[in-house]
């Protein structure tokens, strides 16, 4: 490669500048300390170990998602995260052990060997929550919850909340009797909402009716708070497991309601996503001009057996540069004192004094400066000796 051409980076790789990464760090932290308030613990977990732990619980699209190395010392196959959940699920299982409720969070980037989307980064920067120990559907509402504050905190004015259940769709598939192959071509017709093919499925391998009909109609249930009416009415013959389930549902989406009237919620009883470790509620965040979901979420008891401890879990992640990208808030760095270049003690104290009180100073390292300087430093004042005194002036 010539040297003209050194600074290119893989596609889907990026550098963060100074005004960006300003931006990215100040969200960082807002969403941490939010995450504080609400009792998250913050973890850091490793960037790269041994794969058989790292795609516990995962799906196969997250295995081919992961980067795969061979670890010289043991001889042993390790992968560069692609997600931060399966960790997050072992340090709960098996370095806190704690019996009662664990409430943890995290804000790292991870690796992916190819984009999720168009214009999508290989490298997003995941800032999540997770909630440990609580099989209720209050540890639901209560992700669903912070998963709104969080766009909320970092400046996404309009936000759409879209509730699921997989257990629905997983329930009716064993019920009427469908093979592996036969639900997993219907899965995938689901998840693409393709309504003919998803018809031709179910009419040739399900033979009573009334799961024909429930299969069919389940890819019509999405909208507004109407369609938990029609669900009601679909499954008014169901089995009892999945009345109990979309009786979940519903609950969870009217505490949801209770404590954010304003909230917007929707429903889809056909999003399967994480449909091979998720195993009950499942939620998604969406916002005007981004086609894909900004944030989502769910249930996924158990994932911790494989760290030999069971536990209820739920939880939600988003990528954090793509909120600082939708942000509406307006976060500047503000502008900094230029001093002079000196040994004097007095001049050295007060430039210790004013980064103290939170002040960027920039010491001059020029003998001479021009507007251009000036602006390129970022500074709107500068420090001048006033009567033996060092002093804050205009520039």
């Amino acid at each position: 490669m010539t040297s003209a051409k050194r600074w290119l980076l893989p596609d889907g790789v990026e550098e963060i500048l100074p005004v960006e990464a300003y931006k990215l760090e100040t969200l960082r932290r807002e969403l941490l300390d939010l995450y504080e308030s609400w009792g998250y613990q913050l973890v850091i977990t490793p960037m790269i170990e041994f794969l058989d732990s790292l795609l516990v619980g995962s799906s196969h699209d997250q295995d081919l998602n992961t980067f795969k190395i061979t670890d010289q010392l043991s001889g042993r196959m390790m992968g560069i995260r692609a997600d931060i959940t399966p960790q997050v699920a072992r340090i709960d299982a098996h370095c806190m052990n704690l019996n009662g409720p664990v409430r943890l969070c995290y804000a790292d980037t991870v690796l992916h060997t190819k984009p999720r989307g168009i214009m999508t980064s290989r490298v997003p920067f995941r800032v999540g929550a997770e909630l440990f120990g609580h099989a209720g559907v209050e540890c639901d509402i209560e992700l669903i919850c912070l998963m709104n504050e969080t766009l909320a905190k970092v400046g996404i004015d309009e936000i759409y909340i879209v509730l699921g259940h997989v257990g629905i769709f997983r329930t009716l598939v064993q019920e009427a009797g469908l093979g592996f192959k036969a639900e997993r071509d219907l899965f995938l017709a689901v998840q693409r909402k393709a309504f003919d093919e998803i018809d031709q499925i179910v009419y040739a391998n399900v033979k009573d009716k009334k799961y024909c009909e429930m299969l069919r109609r389940l890819t019509w249930l999405n909208g507004d708070e109407s369609t938990l009416g029609d669900a009601t009415e679909l499954f008014a013959d169901a089995p009892e497991s999945v009345k109990a389930e979309l009786q979940e549902l519903i609950t969870i989406a009217e505490s949801v309601k209770q404590r954010n009237p304003n909230i917007n919620l929707h429903f889809d009883l056909c999003e399967l996503r994480g449909y091979e470790y998720h195993t009950g509620i499942v939620f998604a965040a969406y916002a005007p001009g981004y086609g894909r979901a900004v944030a989502k979420g769910g249930r996924y008891d158990d994932i911790g057996e494989a760290f030999g401890r069971a536990r209820p879990a739920s939880g939600f992640d988003s990528d954090l540069k793509v909120l600082a990208k939708l942000s509406g808030k307006v976060i500047s760095r503000k502008l900094g004192v230029l001093a002079p270049n000196g040994t004097s003690p007095d001049l050295l104290s007060k430039i210790t004094e004013l980064r103290a009180g939170g002040e960027t100073v920039i010491v001059n390292l020029e003998e001479s400066l021009d507007g251009n300087d000036l602006e390129e430093l970022s500074c709107d004042r500068q420090l001048v000796q006033v009567d033996d005194l060092w002093t804050v002036k205009p520039l």
